[in-house]
Parts: structure tokens; C-alpha cells; sequence
């Protein structure tokens, strides 16, 4: 099943009383608090999940800036969110769905039933369909989370990806490159890493693209149906987007170094390289 959810099939899910729990996770770098928005007007019945509180946890520096929540506090956040066994999730955001990204990388992998809407916010408004403008109060969830196995990678393993198969940074070429500073002490990748931004993946539309266009751009930078890929961005974030991406073109799960640069850029001693992805990193002579 296609973990997308087009405007069209989503509201005729709604409209047959289909057990459907919208998740509006509106967040961006450099406005991380999305409640004001969701309290400006957001599909109807939608809860609001804070991904800087719920969807991460503090955490110091050094481990990077979003790393991933302990199942028990994900959990309590999920009842917190009305969330029951039976219920299919959609998550959706207003930024090309990087952030719903990250609520469906991480409850698919506590075993829940997740989609992310297609177009997501914009897409909605776009339509014509309504929205409510009331802080909803959940109903009381009793869901239970399991334990994730496999799907992420530590700093070491991410070192030596590139010799196993592709290590894929999925930032903006300025960042990958080391053109720009950004919220991290040093600019610059991971050596051996080579780069397709996660923005690739949008069309103009701000719909994903399609399965064969996706394939096409991966396959550009080395990547098939048989690679050993680990996904690395600026903390976490921007990857689980290329994830959702590897999955609407049938791919397997890729890996994600979640500590990723805002991990590596502040472990004294790490090499870091600057410039664009050398041709050799995908077999071009």
C-alpha cells in the first residue's frame, strides 16, 4: 500500500466515517513552533503534534539535534494524541511533507498504520475543503507502541557506509557542499557521501513525484533495489522525507544516521569534506 494519501481519497475516507486520526505536524528550522498555525486553521479533527517535544527528545549537542524519543514518552504522546489499536494515521504539514515525514518514519516504526497526505496542508486549502480553527481536545488513546528494530545507524556505522554501499546526504547542495554556514559549528559532509537533495523528490505541484522519476533520480547517484543505503542529512529530519520517497518508488527501507550532521560537525576529530560529489562516488569515469 502506498504510504501516501491524495486530498481527494483522504476526504472521502472522512466523509464514510472511515477510522482515520489526522496528525497536523506543521514545524519548520526556522519556526519549529507549528501550534500558532494549527490554532490558525487546520483540517478537521486533526491533533496537534509538536515535533521539536514529541516526534524528538532534548537532547545535548553532541548526539545531535533531534535525536529520536524513548518509545515510552512517544507512546504517552500518541495517547495524549487520541490515538486507539485500529486506527490509520495521516500526517501532514505545509512543508512539502518533510515534517509529516518524520511522524511516518517513526510511528511506522513503533508499528503503527501511517500515511502522510499528499500535497499536505497546501494541498487541502487548495481543494476548496474546510478547516477548523478550534484547539480540538483529544479523546483519551490507549495505544501501545512496540519496540523498533534496525531502520537507524550510529555515527560509526555511518563512517564506513560509504565503503558498504551509499552513504546518500540529502541537504541542499550549498550545505552539502560547505558553501554556507548553517546552525552547525563547521560546514561541509561526511567523506564518501554523495548528494540528492530530498527536494528532488517534489514537483512543482509540491506532490511527491512518481515512483519511476524517483527511481531514475536515485539510480543517478548509484542507487538500486539491491544497495546498502544510509541516509544522512542535518539532524534527522530532511532524511525520513528521502525515506518516504525510497518507499513510494518500492525500494527497500534505506537506513537513517539520525544524529546525522549536527552529530558528526561537533565530534572532534571526524574528517569533513567540502565540495561537490566526486563522479567516482557513482561509478562515472
Amino acid at each position: 500500500m502506498s504510504p501516501l494519501v491524495s486530498v481527494d481519497d483522504l476526504a472521502a475516507e472522512i466523509e464514510r466515517g472511515a477510522p482515520v486520526r489526522l496528525l497536523d505536524v506543521r514545524w519548520r528550522l526556522d519556526r519549529a513552533e507549528g501550534r500558532p498555525d494549527y490554532l490558525t486553521g487546520h483540517l478537521p479533527g486533526a491533533v496537534y503534534v509538536d515535533l521539536e517535544r514529541e516526534l524528538a527528545r532534548p537532547g545535548v549537542p553532541e548526539h545531535g539535534r533531534h535525536p529520536l524519543p524513548e518509545r515510552a514518552d512517544l507512546e504517552a504522546a500518541a495517547r495524549r494524541w487520541g490515538l486507539r489499536s485500529g486506527d490509520r494515521l495521516v500526517a501532514y504539514d505545509d512543508n512539502d511533507g518533510v515534517a509529516a515525514a518524520r511522524a511516518w518514519w517513526l510511528l511506522r516504526r513503533h508499528g503503527l498504520d501511517v500515511r502522510v497526505l499528499d500535497g499536505g496542508f497546501r494541498a487541502w486549502v487548495g481543494s476548496g475543503r474546510r478547516l477548523e480553527r478550534s484547539d480540538r481536545a483529544a479523546r483519551t488513546g490507549d495505544i501501545e507502541l512496540i519496540e523498533p528494530a534496525g531502520g537507524v545507524v550510529e555515527i560509526d556505522r555511518a563512517a564506513v557506509a560509504p565503503r558498504l554501499g551509499v552513504l546518500l546526504d540529502v541537504r541542499a547542495p550549498q550545505h552539502y557542499r560547505g558553501q554556507v554556514a548553517g546552525t552547525d559549528p563547521v560546514s561541509g559532509h561526511i567523506p564518501g557521501a554523495v548528494n540528492l537533495p530530498t527536494v528532488a523528490h517534489i514537483a512543482p505541484s509540491g506532490l511527491l513525484r512518481s515512483p519511476d522519476e524517483i527511481r531514475a533520480a536515485l539510480a543517478a547517484v548509484g542507487i538500486g533495489p539491491e544497495t546498502d543505503v544510509v541516509l544522512t542529512c542535518s539532524s534527522g529530519i530532511p532524511s525520513a522525507h528521502t525515506a518516504l520517497a525510497f518507499a513510494v518508488a518500492g525500494l527497500p527501507d534505506p537506513a537513517i544516521f539520525v544524529g546525522s550532521w549536527s552529530q558528526w560537525s561537533r565530534d572532534a576529530g571526524r574528517p569533513i569534506a567540502t565540495g561537490a560529489t566526486p563522479a567516482a562516488a557513482i561509478g562515472v569515469v
